[in-house]
């Protein structure tokens, strides 16, 4: 069975981390995680391509991105919104 959007999300994440998936909440900030800029940017990245789609996001400028990285839920949120606007 293919892995939900949520746990491929909260995959990506922990890789970056360095930690187990098991070890990320959805509450949890990148900062929490101890992800820095770079490691967000890389994260973005898998994420694009592991759902073959287009983050909107400005690593210049993370607060005027459309892509919300405020914690793990709200990433995971903005996922799922651009593969469902993919399938569309």
């Amino acid at each position: 069975m293919p892995k939900s959007v949520e746990e491929q999300v909260i995959a990506i994440i922990a890789e970056q981390a360095l930690i187990e998936p098991g070890d990320v909440s959805m509450d949890s900030t990148l900062e929490d995680l101890g992800i820095d800029s770079l490691g967000l940017v890389e994260a973005v990245f898998a994420i694009e391509e592991t759902f073959d789609v287009s983050v909107p996001f400005n690593a210049n400028d993370p607060a005027e991105s459309e892509f919300d990285i405020t914690n793990v839920k709200s990433m995971v949120a903005a996922v799922e919104k651009l593969v469902v606007e993919k399938s569309g």
